[in-house]
């Protein structure tokens, strides 16, 4: 489990093709800032969202494995050497929970129709595949490239967001223009009371 609070931005610093047939996935290689060390092998990273599991390890680097599902439903697909990539470790029991709850799965793929400055925030547009419309409600929280925020408004499968100035330094929510793509999840707790009254 996640939070949605980013704890480093990590850089793509290599990558393969693994796999043959219509299996082919990647390997990437990640730099980043964390105590490589105090990862373990195995363990659990979200990477722009998508929680990915440990392979190898280097001084300042680690290395994942993707499947080519996650990289035809994410846009893990599109990555290239120099990549920023939000990255933020599985939780510990204690942790504090500054963000919302979040998996790490990612649940469709979105993408930027506005972006416009908001005094001193950056008021974003964004669509959502149209399955995920539902579950969106002004006030509610999403994860956008592994990032927690809050939904300002909902229109059809049309939501906004403002961005303030800290996440924009400490994320790639900063750098996001019209027509980029990104991973969503969306709040578990919607997913369950929609279950609930039988809209899904």
């Amino acid at each position: 489990m996640f939070t949605g609070i980013i704890t480093d931005i990590g850089r793509i610093r290599a990558l393969t093709t693994t796999g043959e047939g219509t299996g082919i996935g990647r390997r990437f290689e990640v730099e980043t800032r964390f105590d490589v060390s105090s990862i373990d092998m195995g363990g659990s990273i979200a990477h722009a969202g998508a929680c990915m599991t440990v392979v190898e390890k280097g001084q300042d680097w680690y290395a994942i494995e993707v499947s080519a599902e996650s990289l035809s439903k994410t846009t893990l697909g599109s990555w290239g050497v120099d990549t920023r990539v939000n990255l933020e470790r599985a939780m510990c029991l204690g942790d504090e929970l500054g963000g919302h709850m979040v998996s790490g799965h990612v649940d469709g793929v979105g993408e930027v129709t506005a972006r416009e400055n908001d005094g001193d925030s950056v008021r974003f547009s964004i669509v959502t595949p149209d399955n995920l419309a539902k579950y969106l409600a002004p006030k509610g929280s999403i994860t956008i490239d592994g990032v927690s925020l809050t939904v300002n408004e909902v229109q059809n499968n049309s939501f906004g967001i403002n961005v303030i100035p800290h996440t924009q330094d400490a994320t790639t929510i900063g750098a996001l223009r019209v027509g980029d793509k990104v991973n969503l999840e969306i709040d578990m707790l919607a997913r369950y009371v929609a279950r609930l009254l039988g809209k899904e």
